[in-house]
């Protein structure tokens, strides 16, 4: 399955809400799903994406690793699904706004935590949430100034 499909069905299921188990869920299924399309990037992404796509995976597998929270009854994670990419700025723009709402769900499950564990965790996987995040801007931005090259070279 295409990227950009896969990660609006995380969104709107992260949208969708439900108690903490299923936004838990969501969120480990996101960042399985970031981690997969950084691993995607480093290997086969534009050559000069390769460094910042493995720092992607690597945060995001440190956000799953955090939350140590599978969705086993869920059956086969949705990063699973992953056949393409596609066009990679709209992969990105779309993983980004993915890792946004990532973010503000672990805020929301962070505020309401009963237990100092939980809270901590969500701390630490907001914190790698973020930085893969910012790591998407550092793509997108590298992408921009490779395409506004382009047109120099063929200028000159």
């Amino acid at each position: 399955m295409d990227a950009v499909r896969l990660i609006v069905t995380n969104r709107r299921a992260l949208a969708a809400g439900g108690g903490v188990p299923d936004l838990l869920t969501e969120v480990w299924q996101a960042q399985a799903l970031a981690q997969a399309i950084g691993s995607r990037l480093a290997l086969a992404g534009p050559p000069h994406l390769r460094g910042e796509a493995t720092g992607l995976a690597d945060l995001a597998g440190h956000g799953i690793g955090v939350l140590d929270r599978s969705p086993l009854d869920s059956g086969e994670p949705r990063a699973a699904r992953l056949t393409e990419l596609g066009d990679t700025r709209a992969c990105l723009m779309h993983l980004g706004g993915l890792l946004g709402d990532v973010g503000i769900a672990l805020v929301g499950i962070a505020c309401a935590a009963d237990d100092e564990a939980t809270y901590w965790s969500c701390v630490e996987a907001i914190d790698a949430a973020d930085e893969a995040r910012d790591r998407v801007r550092d793509m997108l931005r590298k992408l921009a100034e490779g395409e506004a090259a382009i047109p120099r070279r063929e200028a000159g």
